[in-house]
């Protein structure tokens, strides 16, 4: 049968060679290939499913839409317009070169090279937030972000991604690179009103965008990552500091050299000062910036109405700087009040002293520590965990981690309650309270209150060394107000465009318990306590009041949060540097700002001051 041995044995290497097992690498290769063939299978059906109401791109608008927002207070009236009144539509080639390389710099960098997706920057963002432990890159694309601004709104669902991932393909395929960067900078929104580079380069500089500097490209350019955060007419400051990361990210990928960006960085430009209006504007830009995360991109004129009262804006605006202007170590100080129905609805928001001066919203935009108003959490928490204001506790000294936390006036009173420590403000007790309970109860609790700024879990936790916004403190303070019912904060009511067709409304469901209500009840008496007796007397009034004083480090942030039966009122003073005052406490300034405000409204009349008696009008007797 084999001529020789030699053909037996070659025989028997092939009969084995065909039996031979697969390697791990042949394994890996044939697994790859079904998972491959079962995603495309699986994936086809999913995208037929997303794309089945995906907007119709066949005719994108090229000229500039002229959306106009009217701003309605409570009883229907017009308290302001916005609207891209100034922009015009500008080609590619009248768009300054520069703004086009600081704008794919910093926001979208291999554009020119991606069919609308950077799958090398997703896995780079992905990483580094990874990394980072939070969110500190995104990874859209310019593609992506027109794609979400002309068609999607901007909820963080499943079905929006998808959606905003086939649109950009779509983009892609149906215009070029210079056509989707020409719509996406004329539709843009740069904040304070204004859609598209031209209608922002007039608003911010006062000038058309065909003439901008290299220095104003890169301003515009960093205002795209958050237009209520980087704009100048917020906070200049800060534009300048994100307009040198644009610069400098020009400079990486070689669109100038290092010499030019630092000419650049040391150019001042000239802004515009913020369009009239008063102090009305804190509030209803407020407004106008949360239109986006609502009803996406504005093409058509609409209608907001709010839920402000511009009686109160006035009697709060006058309020603050009747107390700011009365001493001269007021003079660089700034502060914020916000003025809630006990549903969260915002009736007033004060953002500074003086709209004209400064843009930046105080109130809602800047992150201070609350010092002690944020033992409210502390003192919940232990409540809920079974303690009393009758339960004892020992004010000495303590230290933890190396640090020791201490009173006020630096005195120690021994044996206390609880409700005397919380009347007094004792920082010991607060830290010991905290410890006792556990910190990530007290954390736990301010989260469920409505605080969503980052709480830090330290020792100092207790004393509010957490930075929060005013508007999120004082509506955590509502829950209380309410009985224990969560409030949100809210000042759009309904949206409507020209028509008459409702695009969005706000509707808070029913009412959630987050707090038991013998919890809640027993927190209200403690906290009347302290305007009774205890840190927060100057805000007493002729009916009854509740409410808590903070006071930071070295006098750095003085707050007050107060509320009577149907209204409550958050009041912060500080300086935007966060330099020390002179002596300032949340018992003093902001207690009697807040008092101010509420004899105005009490009396409904806005030349009443804390020097005004408190008499309610009469009414005439009879002839």
């Amino acid at each position: 049968m084999f001529k020789n041995k030699k053909s037996y044995r070659d025989s028997i290497v092939k009969i084995n060679k065909k039996k031979a097992p697969r390697t791990g690498f042949a394994k890996f290769l044939y697994g790859f290939f079904v998972l491959t063939v079962w995603s495309i299978i699986l994936l086809i059906p999913l995208i037929i499913y997303y794309a089945y109401d995906l907007p119709d791109i066949s005719n994108i608008e090229r000229e500039n839409a002229r959306s106009t927002m009217m701003i309605m207070d409570r009883s229907g009236d017009t308290v302001a317009t916005y609207g891209d009144v100034y922009g015009q539509w500008l080609n590619y080639t009248e768009i300054p070169p520069q703004l086009i390389e600081a704008v794919i710099a910093t926001e979208d960098r291999r554009f020119f090279d991606h069919w609308g997706i950077d799958f090398r920057g997703l896995m780079r963002a992905i990483f580094n937030n990874v990394t980072a432990g939070q969110m500190v890159q995104g990874g859209s694309t310019i593609s992506q972000q027109l794609a979400k601004n002309l068609y999607l709104n901007s909820n963080k669902t499943l079905k929006r991604k998808i959606q905003e991932l086939l649109l950009s393909f779509w983009l892609e395929m149906k215009l070029d690179k210079q056509e989707i960067l020409t719509i996406y900078l004329n539709r843009a929104y740069f904040g304070s009103g204004a859609y598209g580079i031209d209608a922002a380069s007039r608003t911010i500089f006062g000038h058309s965008a065909r003439k901008l500097t290299l220095t104003e490209s890169a301003m515009l350019a960093g205002i795209l990552k958050g237009p209520a955060f980087y704009s100048p007419l917020r906070d200049v400051e800060r534009a300048y500091k994100r307009t040198a990361v644009v610069l400098d990210n020009m400079v990486a990928v070689g669109n100038i050299n290092h010499a030019t960006a630092e000419i650049a960085k040391s150019r001042n430009v000239k802004i515009m000062d913020a369009a009239a209006g008063g102090d009305v504007r804190y509030f209803t830009d407020w407004i106008v910036e949360q239109i986006p995360e609502l009803i996406g991109v504005v093409n058509e004129p609409i209608i907001i109405h709010t839920t402000f009262v511009p009686k109160m804006q006035h009697m709060a605006a006058n309020s603050v700087r009747q107390i700011l202007r009365r001493q001269e170590k007021f003079q660089d100080s700034q502060a914020a009040l916000v003025s809630m129905d006990l549903d969260g609805a915002v009736r007033a928001l004060i953002g500074g002293r003086d709209y004209n001066e400064s843009q930046f919203n105080r109130a809602v935009q800047a992150q201070r520590q609350p010092g002690s108003a944020f033992k409210l959490f502390v003192y919940l928490a232990a409540l809920e965990a079974g303690l009393g204001p009758d339960t004892v506790m020992r004010d000495s000294p303590i230290i933890l981690d190396k640090w020791s936390p201490k009173n006020y006036g630096n005195n120690y009173i021994g044996e206390v309650t609880l409700e005397q420590a919380f009347t007094k403000s004792i920082n010991t007790v607060a830290v010991k309270l905290s410890e006792r309970i556990n910190r990530n109860a007290v954390i736990e609790m301010a989260k469920r209150m409505g605080i969503i700024s980052p709480i830090t879990e330290e020792p100092s936790l207790a004393l509010g060394t957490s930075e929060v916004n005013l508007l999120e403190l004082t509506s955590a303070y509502a829950v209380v107000a309410r009985g224990g019912i969560k409030t949100i904060p809210y000042g759009i009511v309904e949206i409507q465009n020209s028509a008459g067709q409702i695009l969005y409304r706000h509707m808070p469901g029913p009412d959630q318990r987050i707090l038991d209500e013998k919890v809640a009840e027993t927190m209200q008496k403690m906290l009347e306590n302290v305007v009774a007796n205890g840190t927060a007397r100057a805000a007493k009034m002729d009916f009854p009041v509740a409410g808590k004083t903070g006071t930071t480090q070295n006098y750095k942030d003085a707050l007050f949060v107060g509320y009577t039966k149907d209204m409550i009122n958050g009041v912060w003073v500080g300086k935007d540097d966060s330099t020390p005052m002179q002596g300032v406490t949340g018992g003093g300034t902001p207690a009697h700002i807040w008092k101010n405000f509420m004899i105005r409204v009490s009396l409904d009349r806005n030349d009443a001051t804390l020097e005004t008696p408190n008499v309610r009008p009469r009414p005439r007797p009879n002839q």
